[in-house]
């Protein structure tokens, strides 16, 4: 079993910034691609940004200069900085992990969601 675990959402300021941090846990081998979605009330989910093991990242062209993903391979976190928020920012974001484990290669996990809302 894998568990992702987010944190770090809440009430921001038009302005303001947030950090977001996902944690994997379980019987994980190896960890290929993490990374962000986020879904806005009636919209569909969207690619905010992901982040493959050896760094290389792809983001969203609504949040490139504003937002930068990382992530910590020693401990299965990846993490989003979200500086100069707008009010469009407002979702659920959801964490993603492409996870090996022993038994199986490549399942995708997801967290639970953490609510972000920037106020104008």
């Amino acid at each position: 079993q894998v568990q992702l675990v987010e944190s770090g959402g809440g009430l921001v300021q038009a302005g303001g910034s947030l950090r977001l941090s996902c944690a994997a846990s379980g019987s994980i081998f190896s960890i290929n691609d993490m990374g962000w979605y986020r879904q806005a009330p009636g919209k569909q989910r969207e690619l905010v940004a992901r982040i493959n093991s050896g760094g290389s990242t792809v983001s969203a062209d609504s949040v490139k200069g504003r937002f930068t993903i990382s992530r910590d391979n020693a401990k299965n976190t990846v993490y989003l900085q979200m500086n100069n928020m707008k009010p469009e920012d407002t979702a659920v974001y959801f964490c993603y992990a492409e996870v090996t484990t022993k038994d199986r290669y490549g399942m995708v996990y997801w967290g639970k969601g953490t609510l972000v809302t920037v106020s104008s």
